[in-house]
């Protein structure tokens, strides 16, 4: 089930809300839990069995950090102190609680990659493969929740936040459906007092109708055809340079409102539930440097990656070597982590790359010598660069439409036949307009702080116009629904 469909808006929604606002405080978790339960098996019922054995575990875990071992559970839960050394028994919850949700996320994410790496290399030796033996499901949004569940083990060994009492309640963080398959990655240390006190109020659900309604226009109106016009291109095989550069930059609005309008959507949803989400996107292809670019997009992802892992690897404060090793090391395990592929460990590595360098050149950076469109524009052609192995089905075919951008590429006969296509007036209009609102206009964000009746107008005309245009149009994935 996704939030741009019929299904989700005029059925699953508003039966979700009106039974969640009819429950008692004390219900509201359980039914929410349930719900999202509904919400995340509709696709596969049976992917509700690991969304119920993983947060199990980690909430076991947490109990046992929280009381030193098996007993006392009925006692209430108090915040570790953070300057007390912790035992044995409570390092070792917390990393058996790392450890099964990485494995649960490197079996069904990286099992297939592993066995096409190994058929490989055995195909080179003369060796048997093993196709056939195994193909593995992966389950939606495991990515996500892994990473939710994983921060609650080591908010909690941490100090960050109390271990959770009350099961019900951690499986409402963890399962919640306004961020359960594709973020934002909502740590538990966020949301920990949430859970427990939060204030409900006409302003916060209006806000976050609001939120939907924008979200819903990100991705109806701008993300879908924009992708249309890179799906085209990326999947003719060759292209001139023209429609090659048309298709790459189409794909950059494409993810970018895609992603961005479902976390918009989610975070509306949330406020409509009585929990505020932090911002996950800033206006990211405005920034000046591969370094604000991450400090601008999926922001929920980057603060997870430097507060978990670049951190705890040592950060900057092992000397200049290893800072530029901690940058390449966690950008690469991020690209993993989008995808069991190739291509995403070189995207990765490009970004990883760029950071260490960016951080090599310090204050006297050449950026520093350019004017701010430069800055801007240089930035996002090294982005650009990057999604072409973050689009691509393979590496083989990254590199010849990289080719293809530089008039390298052998523009087979009939290539030219797309531009009937992808240069149809609603394309051209659709690119043309994701282009002057990521250049020309502010974020969701801030336009919602304050809303007035021509604003609350524009919101219901721009969900008008996302519900009309879901009629025509068969084209409606969430990109970050695979990852």
């Amino acid at each position: 089930m996704v939030f741009s469909s019929y299904l989700f808006l005029f059925y699953f929604l508003p039966i979700a809300l009106l039974v969640y606002y009819l429950l008692p405080n004390r219900g509201k978790h359980l039914g929410l839990t349930l719900m999202s339960y509904v919400f995340y098996g509709w696709a596969n019922p049976m992917f509700m069995l690991l969304m119920f054995i993983s947060p199990a575990l980690d909430y076991l875990a947490g109990l046992v950090q929280a009381h030193n071992g098996f007993r006392g559970w009925g006692k209430p839960v108090e915040l570790l102190d953070p300057s007390i050394p912790r035992t044995r028994t409570q390092k070792t919850a917390m990393i058996v609680s790392i450890c099964l949700n990485l494995a649960l996320l490197g079996f069904f994410k990286y099992f297939n990659f592993g066995m096409d790496n190994y058929n490989m290399v055995a195909h080179a030796l003369g060796l048997p493969n093993v196709d056939g033996f195994m193909r593995i499901i992966l389950p939606l949004g495991l990515s996500f929740y892994t990473f939710h569940a994983m921060s609650y083990s080591i908010d909690v060994y941490r100090g960050d936040a109390k271990a959770m009492s009350n099961f019900i309640d951690f499986a409402c963080y963890v399962s919640m459906f306004s961020q359960l398959v594709a973020g934002p990655i909502i740590r538990f240390s966020e949301i920990a007092d949430q859970l427990e006190h939060r204030t409900y109020s006409v302003q916060k659900f209006a806000r976050g109708a609001a939120f939907v309604a924008l979200g819903m226009g990100e991705k109806i109106i701008i993300a879908n055809p924009c992708g249309k016009i890179a799906d085209t291109v990326f999947n003719a095989g060759s292209s001139g340079v023209l429609d090659a550069w048309y298709g790459v930059t189409g794909y950059a609005f494409q993810i970018y409102f895609d992603f961005c309008g479902y976390s918009n959507m989610a975070i509306g949803l949330g406020l409509m539930l009585g929990f505020v989400f932090a911002k996950n996107f800033d206006m990211p292809y405005k920034s000046q440097s591969i370094t604000e670019f991450w400090r601008r997009w999926h922001i929920s992802l980057s603060t997870w990656l430097r507060d978990y892992l670049y951190l705890p690897l040592g950060g900057n404060r092992k000397g200049k070597v290893r800072t530029y090793i901690n940058l390449a090391v966690v950008m690469l395990l991020g690209g993993l982590w989008h995808g069991a592929a190739w291509n995403f460990i070189v995207w990765g590595g490009i970004h990883g790359a760029w950071l260490a360098f960016e951080r090599a050149q310090g204050k006297t950076s050449f950026y520093s010598r350019l004017p701010q469109v430069a800055r801007v524009a240089m930035t996002f052609l090294i982005v650009l660069i990057a999604w072409v192995f973050f689009r691509a089905s393979d590496l083989h075919s990254a590199v010849a439409y990289l080719g293809n951008m530089v008039g390298l590429g052998h523009v087979q006969q009939g290539a030219t036949l797309i531009s009937g296509i992808i240069y149809q007036p609603y394309y051209l209009l659709s690119f043309v307009a994701a282009g002057i609102i990521v250049w020309g206009f502010g974020d969701v964000w801030g336009w919602t702080q304050k809303l007035t009746a021509p604003k609350i107008v524009a919101c219901a005309c721009v969900l008008w116009l996302s519900i009309s245009l879901l009629v025509t149009q068969a084209y409606n994935p969430f990109i970050y629904f695979i990852f």
